[in-house]
């Protein structure tokens, strides 16, 4: 029997995204029993907001505290998905945390058979282009001891937008980039820019692709061409107030830029 709750969750996130208010997390304390329930309340919220969009998505989140952790991914709203140097001054977010990524876009379509076998090494071959992203981490939950990781992932993996930049051929001498050696800065408003090196979670971002190919393609549908996933934080979740410029720099990669 289908969990009554999965619509009512969904519905709350709604009301907040209309009315730009956080919603309680205590009401719905424990409603979720696992990570399908919660990617059900996302499907419910995408297709009241965009019932146009495929149901594949675009533009996907993917990640990880670790190569030991279960990965964790969610369809992006393709509204929310802005291009390098971006304006937010106006979007009407609820906090403002940074994460510095780096995104990957498939070259050719995916089927599900082919997802299931994937080596990493077979998954690299599929990587068209990378570029820099900053994804503006936000929530529609109050910020309490009540919200658990299930409310969390069902809120879209707390993500609020993503500024893609330039992408960048994924040539074969890119195939040899040694992650761990990876320089990145990222500067917010007027603090000083931080600089983090070889601070992937899972140290390598191509590292999820297959784990990801199989999650997206689990329900039968194929993977286009074209489709696009970030890959994980690497500088943490700062916090940037409005009026912040954000500037992200990757070495070798490019860099992207959002103006709160």
């Amino acid at each position: 029997m289908t969990n009554p709750h999965i619509a009512a969750i969904a519905q709350t996130l709604l009301a907040a995204r209309r009315n730009h208010q956080p919603a309680d997390p205590a009401l719905h304390v424990d409603q979720l029993q696992s990570n399908d329930e919660a990617y059900a309340v996302q499907e419910l919220v995408r297709k009241e907001l965009a019932p146009e969009q495929a149901a594949v998505g675009r533009y996907w989140k993917s990640g990880a505290s670790s190569r030991e952790a279960s990965l964790l991914s969610s369809a992006l709203l393709d509204s929310g998905v802005w291009t390098s140097p971006a304006q937010a001054r106006d979007w009407p977010f609820n906090m403002r945390l940074i994460e510095i990524e780096i995104a990957l876009k498939t070259n050719r379509l995916v089927s599900p058979a082919e997802a299931a076998t994937l080596t990493h090494e077979q998954a690299h071959a599929l990587i068209g282009a990378m570029a820099v992203t900053i994804e503006v981490v936000d929530s529609r939950w109050q910020q309490t001891e009540q919200l658990q990781p299930l409310l969390k992932l069902a809120d879209l993996q707390t993500h609020g937008a993503l500024v893609v930049g330039n992408w960048m051929p994924y040539s074969a001498q890119e195939a040899e980039r040694d992650w761990a050696r990876q320089r990145c800065t990222v500067k917010i408003g007027q603090a000083p820019a931080q600089e983090f090196v070889g601070t992937h979670s899972m140290q390598d971002p191509r590292w999820l692709l297959p784990f990801w190919l199989r999650q997206v393609t689990a329900n039968g549908a194929s993977v286009p061409a074209g489709t696009i996933v970030t890959t994980g934080t690497w500088c943490g979740v700062p916090a940037a107030q409005p009026g912040d410029l954000v500037v992200a720099s990757f070495d070798g990669v490019g860099m992207t830029s959002v103006q709160l």
